[in-house]
Order: structure tokens, then C-alpha cells, then sequence
């Protein structure tokens, strides 16, 4: 069996395949011409790909018959098209579940910053302007207490709610399509029947929905408009949930008080204008960078594909 590997990534999952006795070809980020050209010119029965592989069509024929599965190295799967594979008889698997707890840390990292100006605070350290302590330096916001609305309640939403209510007594409110009443027995918790109820309401919000067409620009001008003045936007999910050309004029003109985000809407450009807000927390779509959360996706993904190759259903199968 021969399995490629788009791009380098963390050793657990290549040893893991290499203790089958599979041969391991590692990529170096292949554009999508560079990737159609290797999987033309070998046979391989399986390929790691990750959210920069935009895994067409073209891709899956020029992979041939003899591919059985495309194993994304990612929870999600928005690079994929699963009709197309499931034309083909192609397998596609994610690595959800070991990433949950890294997400929602960085989540409510960003949380934190935003609300107490971090970042803001550390350029103006770095520029040289701090002489001394000050009675209204740098104001920002209480986070304990406040409300916290989640948009999209699956594995990270709800480790980001634990989060809010059992570290600092706030209150949240979700909106999800499918209510969860345990849920909200167990934390006290408010559903929001509707996206706007939640924005209303919230003083902060964090974005934790897949992005699908129902979801792309779910946050654009209108909604922000709803949003409490002194609120903050957080989204570590997709980009493209946000307009974020809207977002950009919203921080501008006041509408929100601030912004923290780890995706962006055209990775890896920003928005024109984003990079100079001060009111906003950027970081390179690195939620789930740490070393034991990506060694262990490295680690499933190679797992799904043994499965797959061996002749059993992955444990991640995702389906369209």
C-alpha cells in the first residue's frame, strides 16, 4: 500500500503507517496542478490531505480507481467535495473530537484578550509609550458574569460554555438548529430560538458552526447591527461565517467594540484595514496548534486511513 501525504505534518501518524508496512510519500504543499501531476504519475491507495488541498473531481480521477479514501486532517471538511467523492466510491474522513479541548482553550484565550486589551496592551509596551501607571489606561471589559452566546453548540461550543460557566459564572446563551435540553439543565443555560435572539442578547459571541452555503456571511452588516455596542465577536470555526468586509466597517465606525479572530474569510489574506484596527485580536488559524492536539490528529487520520485500507468503516467517516 502507498499513501500520500500533501503536506509535512506532525510524526505520529506517519510512524503509525509505517508500522503497517505502508510506504509514506510526504508532499511539500502541492498546489492543485502539482497534486493532480503526483497522483497522475503513482498509484497510491490513500492521500492525507488538509485544508489547503481543495479536493475536487479533477482530484479524485487523477487519483484512480485504486484510492480509497481521502483522510482530511482537520475537523473540518469545507475543502472537500463529498457528492464527488461519493460519486466515485471514495471515502472521506476528518479527525474531530481530539482537537475539542485545544480549540476552546484558544477560544477563551481570545476571549480574555480581547475583553482585557492584551494585545493592545503589548504594542504599546514594545512602542515605549507606558511611563507609569494610570487610573484609565487602557480600560477594558469584565468577562466574569457577562453573557456569552455560542452560535453553533457541538463538541467546541459546549467546551467553550463549560468554560464560561464554570470558570466565570457566566451566563450563556446558544442558538443551534437542534435544541439541547441537557444541555441546558446542566449549565443553566438559555436557547435562542433564532441567530438574532443570541446577538441581542450577548456580550460576547463565539462562532462554532461548520461552514456550509447556510452559513457563509451568517454574520455580515445586518446582524452586526443587532449586536450591543460594547459587545465582541470571536470566531475560531471558518472564515467565511463572517463578511468580513462588514466586520472591518462595523469596528470602524463603533458598531461592536471588538473583534477576535483565528480564521479569516481569504486565508491567508485579511480584509483591507482589519491588520490596523486596534480593536481587533488576530491570530493565523492556530486553535488547534499545539503539539499534542496536532500529533494526535496526525495520529487519527492515519488510523482512518488503516481502517479504510484494511477493509473496515473508519472511525470518522464524514458524509454529505
Amino acid at each position: 500500500m502507498k499513501i500520500l501525504v500533501t503536506h509535512e505534518i506532525p510524526d505520529a501518524g506517519i510512524k503509525l503507517l509505517g508500522s503497517k508496512g505502508y510506504e509514506v510519500v510526504i508532499g511539500n504543499a502541492f498546489d492543485k496542478k502539482e497534486l493532480i501531476a503526483e497522483l497522475a504519475k503513482d498509484r497510491y491507495d490513500a492521500v492525507l490531505c488538509d485544508l489547503n488541498d481543495k479536493i475536487d473531481a479533477e482530484i479524485f480521477d487523477a487519483a484512480g480507481k485504486q484510492c480509497k479514501i481521502f483522510a482530511n486532517y482537520a475537523v473540518g471538511y469545507d475543502n472537500m467535495d463529498l457528492k464527488a467523492a461519493a460519486e466515485r466510491g471514495i471515502v472521506i474522513t476528518n479527525t474531530p473530537g481530539v482537537l475539542t479541548d485545544t480549540v476552546a482553550e484558544h477560544t477563551f484565550a481570545l476571549i480574555l484578550a480581547i475583553a482585557h486589551r492584551m494585545a493592545e496592551g503589548d504594542r504599546f509596551m514594545r512602542a515605549g509609550k507606558y511611563h507609569g501607571w494610570e487610573p484609565m489606561m487602557l480600560l477594558g471589559t469584565d468577562v466574569s458574569k457577562k453573557t456569552l452566546g455560542i452560535i453553533g453548540l457541538g463538541r467546541i461550543g459546549s467546551r467553550v460554555a463549560h468554560h464560561a460557566v464554570r470558570g466565570f459564572n457566566m451566563k450563556v446563551m446558544y442558538y443551534d438548529p437542534k435544541r439541547n435540553e441537557q444541555f441546558e439543565k446542566e449549565f443553566g443555560a438559555e436557547f435562542g430560538p433564532a441567530v438574532e435572539d443570541v446577538l441581542r442578547a450577548s456580550d460576547f459571541v463565539s462562532i462554532h458552526v461548520p461552514l456550509l452555503p447556510a452559513t457563509r456571511h451568517l454574520i455580515n452588516a445586518e446582524r452586526l447591527a443587532m449586536m450591543k455596542k460594547n459587545a465582541y465577536l470571536i470566531n475560531t470555526s471558518r472564515g467565511p461565517i463572517i463578511d468580513e468586509a462588514a466586520l472591518v466597517a462595523a469596528l470602524r465606525a463603533g458598531t461592536i467594540r471588538g473583534a477576535a479572530l483565528d480564521v479569516f474569510e481569504n486565508e491567508p489574506a485579511m480584509a483591507p484595514g482589519l491588520a490596523e484596527l486596534e480593536n481587533a485580536i488576530v491570530t493565523p488559524h492556530i486553535a488547534s496548534a499545539t503539539e499534542g492536539t496536532r500529533q494526535a490528529m496526525s495520529e487519527l487520520a492515519a488510523q482512518n486511513i488503516i481502517e479504510a485500507l484494511e477493509g473496515r468503516v473508519p472511525p470518522n467517516v464524514v458524509k454529505g
